[in-house]
């Protein structure tokens, strides 16, 4: 079992409140995403869960046990580091070995889990490597075996992929993908990129400036935000937002359109504007285009359409994809 329950937890440092009064359920074997800018909070919400930081006030339960004075040894739980934090001078085995070791497990069957940590992470031919001789993806995996062989309750990751090149980082991002569908253990992982939230998680929870905006499955959270905040953070590229007369002749103070619920027009629409920087990425072309009285606004288009610096074009937003806003920010 792997369910984590947080009930009125907060976090200070001193005078400042860094995790304000907030409650959690994750249930087992879920993947939830930990997503929000720098300095939200949601490592130090990571490190409460693991017990590497005290809780101020409020109950971290798991598994329905109370365990928010439990010392992080002893609750179940392993952690992945956005640094490797892998033994240079000790064998890949010996490395993933290494808890097992601490724990005074016998060598045979110490050797078994190794083994089948090995064989899920594809690391089997370099069991007698050194780190040094492995590449950051490689290096990660073996991080992450020295966690799955201590059969934890739940792994938790904190911005495991932040050191890799971007093409690593997309294939670390599938491999546990499918390591969390291979053992169907609790997964909490923490990123501030907001594409791995929405490719990975069952889940997830969209932090700022110490509280949770936001709970809800990736689809959820797209089409259905609950306030600016998290419509203006999930998504790539971002929301566009208008405010002023144009929103509110739809109802709203503000209102948003995702790029890809703009049609572009080289001949007629709504508004009519100048195209800037177009960003063609083969299956896709990303519009910027400056409307007078709108601002500038992003619209998605297809790979091979033909538009230039300086053209001018027409956009229409799809009135039934809108997203609407009223003076707090809040969906309507």
């Amino acid at each position: 079992m792997g369910t984590i329950h947080l009930n009125k937890v907060v976090k200070r440092f001193g005078d400042v409140e860094v995790i304000r009064p907030l409650d959690l359920e994750i249930a087992d074997g879920e993947f939830v995403v930990f997503v929000g800018p720098s300095g939200c909070g949601k490592s130090t919400l990571l490190r409460l869960i693991a017990g590497l930081e005290d809780t101020t006030d409020g109950v971290i339960s798991i598994d329905g046990a109370d365990a928010t004075d439990v010392p992080p040894a002893k609750r179940g739980l392993a952690m992945v580091f956005q640094s490797y934090a892998l033994y240079p001078h000790m064998s890949v085995r010996r490395n993933i070995a290494f808890p097992l070791r601490m724990a005074g497990l016998d060598k045979a069957e110490a050797d078994r889990k190794v083994a089948e940590a090995a064989r899920v992470l594809n690391l089997t031919d370099y069991l007698d490597r050194r780190p040094g001789q492995l590449s950051g993806g490689q290096r990660q995996r073996v991080a992450i075996g020295r966690a799955i062989v201590r059969e934890p309750k739940a792994f938790l990751f904190d911005e495991p992929l932040s050191n890799l090149d971007a093409a690593l980082r997309v294939n670390m991002r599938l491999e546990i993908s499918e390591l969390h569908q291979s053992l169907k253990t609790t997964m909490i992982y923490v990123t501030h990129d907001q594409v791995e939230a929405m490719t990975m998680a069952d889940k997830i929870v969209v932090l700022n400036a110490g509280q949770i905006e936001q709970v809800g499955s990736p689809l959820e959270l797209y089409r259905q935000p609950r306030n600016l905040f998290v419509a203006g953070f999930i998504g790539s590229p971002k929301m566009n937002f208008i405010s002023g007369e144009s929103a509110r002749t739809h109802g709203a103070e503000t209102i948003g359109i995702r790029p890809e619920h703009l049609t572009l027009s080289t001949e007629a629409g709504l508004w009519s504007g100048t195209v800037g920087v177009s960003e063609h990425l083969g299956s896709d072309t990303f519009v910027y285009v400056t409307v007078d009285g709108v601002g500038t606004l992003t619209a998605r288009a297809g790979g091979e359409f033909p538009v230039h610096h300086g053209d001018r074009v027409w956009l229409s937003p799809q009135d039934e994809c809108l997203h609407r806003f009223n003076e707090n920010g809040e969906a309507m």
